[in-house]
């Protein structure tokens, strides 16, 4: 069967270039980086290249990267290490469209004894801004705000975020796992603290990650045990997988041009199914967002049963964040959004990568229109 792939901010095929340089660190360059021999010792110049690289996609300074087993650590070592070092009296702010790995954690802190803020977005997901500047009228907070949405692709102003936060004596962690390898980054030029990745979501394997943390930046050491990564997280390097994260950034850099291209596919797929399938909605603002990035609402029919439709045809897409699936409530980002009771339950995303082709969108546009039809002829709302 035809597999037609749009759910990569979910996750994203392993590069073939990146399971190339993998293999011989599972065959040949096997030994621990640690070791005093010269045979682990060999290893340890690859992992430094490999943070150079990912280093290279930010615009950071290659100690200032910190290796982690995925997003959801280095968000979690973020916040955690973060509001620790600040002590009790911290006030954390985030939003109310972040990714779960953010949402829980910051949660859990509140839990704790935390003043926590949750900032809300308007109808298209765009932050409130009057909201986070009266927010900060406090005092210093730690904030984690998202680079990009996941669900919807709609970019925050990090920068000017950041210049607020940083202005009124804070602290700031950005999710940029979506962001990163979509968008162009330089963190000598926007003021965050910290800033994660995630190597599943540009052609890495999954169980592998990075936070950047900036020189000076306090940060309590969120996992003991060892001197590794600079005595800021212990664990034996898991090496493979770290040096297939720098190829995948490596590569990230190189193709960035091929954004626009991804952009137009994009464009093509979210216009063909707004003019085949009537009563359909964009959620989300359509200029400033991530190029790969469509969330559609079909009103007046679920969207678990489109996506059960669209997969025994091979298409592949979802309702919201990977972490989240399998709820039957509409996403707590498009809830946040506003969105109507008649389209939140039928939003579907669609998220492209650089291997995706036109013909990939027309299948998908030919083949959505009968399904949305059948739907709606059992549906009780219209």
């Amino acid at each position: 069967m035809k597999t037609v792939y749009f759910d990569n901010n979910a996750t994203t095929c392993v590069a073939p270039e990146v399971t190339e340089v993998m293999i011989p660190f599972f065959k040949e360059y096997w030994g621990n980086p640690s070791s005093m021999h010269y045979f682990g010792g060999q290893v340890r110049k690859h992992i430094e290249e490999a943070r150079g690289k990912v280093a290279s996609l930010i615009g950071a300074d290659p100690s200032e990267i910190v290796f982690t087993s995925c997003g959801s650590e280095s968000d979690n070592m973020a916040i955690n290490g973060a509001v620790e070092a600040s002590g009790a009296g911290t006030r954390i702010i985030t939003s109310r469209v972040e990714h779960p790995a953010v949402q829980g954690p910051c949660r859990h802190l509140r839990d704790q004894g935390f003043h926590l803020t949750e900032i809300g977005v308007d109808s298209a997901g765009i932050l409130d801004m009057a909201e986070l500047r009266e927010s900060l009228l406090e005092g210093p907070v730690f904030a984690s705000l998202m680079w990009a949405n996941n669900e919807t692709g709609v970019i925050f102003p990090i920068e000017e975020i950041s210049q607020m936060i940083k202005s009124a004596g804070g602290v700031i962690h950005t999710d940029a796992v979506q962001a990163a390898g979509k968008l162009p980054i330089d963190v000598s030029k926007v003021p965050v603290d910290m800033l994660s990745i995630s190597g599943h979501k540009l052609h890495a394997p999954k169980g592998i990650g990075a936070l950047y943390i900036r020189k000076g930046t306090k940060l309590n050491t969120f996992m003991l045990g060892g001197h590794q990564e600079n005595g800021r997280r212990a664990g034996t390097e898991n090496v493979p997988y770290i040096v297939g994260l720098g190829k995948a950034c490596e590569m990230a850099a190189a193709g960035l041009k091929d954004e626009n291209r991804i952009a137009t596919l994009r464009d093509k797929l979210e216009n063909g199914l707004l003019k085949a399938c009537p009563d359909t909605m964009v959620n989300g603002d359509r200029k400033n967002r991530l190029p790969n990035t469509s969330n559609i609402s079909f009103q007046y029919i679920e969207g678990e049963a489109i996506l059960y439709h669209l997969s025994d045809l091979g298409i592949c897409a979802s309702s919201g964040s990977a972490c989240t699936s399998g709820s039957l409530e509409p996403s707590h980002v498009i809830r946040a959004m506003g969105i109507p009771f008649t389209a939140a339950h039928g939003s579907i995303r669609f998220s492209l990568s650089r291997y995706n082709t036109e013909e990939d969108v027309d299948y998908v546009i030919e083949n959505m229109p009968p399904i949305v039809d059948r739907l709606r002829k059992l549906s009780p709302f219209v």
